[in-house]
């Protein structure tokens, strides 16, 4: 089954593939989907497995939070395989680095930023809302 949903990830080049008794794709960049998902409809992610391109703290938050059961990331930074690691989501990655780097390739990836320093995936979650917030107000004021 995870091995399907990966080589749809990539075939498709999709950003994101939950299977759980249906298969969807997204393809939004960041966590916008997984997010979405876990506000929205929350119990496909229970148990589901996910294949997903690149994983930082943000995203292993969300899904922990919604109770992912096998998660397959081409790329996973090592803080969000330390959240992973008490969260029983089982966990198989290709290529693991130290921090996920923002689209210009010139820092850190903005919310593996804020989520940084937390300690749970509340708090991520917490720091996740404050990020979605601002920067839907940055573009509202840009209209």
């Amino acid at each position: 089954m995870l091995e399907d949903i990966i080589r749809l990830l990539h075939e498709g080049k999709h950003s994101l593939v939950v299977s759980n008794g249906e298969v969807r794709t997204f393809d939004r960049r960041g966590v916008a989907d997984l997010y979405a998902l876990l506000r929205e409809d929350s119990d496909f992610l229970k148990g589901a497995s996910v294949a997903d391109k690149v994983v930082g703290k943000a995203a292993a938050a969300l899904m922990i939070l919604g109770e992912v059961g096998e998660l397959h990331a081409d790329v996973v930074s090592r803080p969000a395989l330390d959240l992973f690691a008490d969260s029983g989501v089982r966990v198989s990655y290709g290529t693991a680095v130290p921090h996920i780097i923002n689209r210009t390739k010139t820092g850190w990836c903005p919310l593996e930023t804020c989520c940084r320093y937390c300690l749970t995936p509340q708090d991520c979650l917490v720091r996740i809302e404050e990020f979605i917030t601002l920067q839907s107000k940055r573009m509202n004021s840009d209209k």
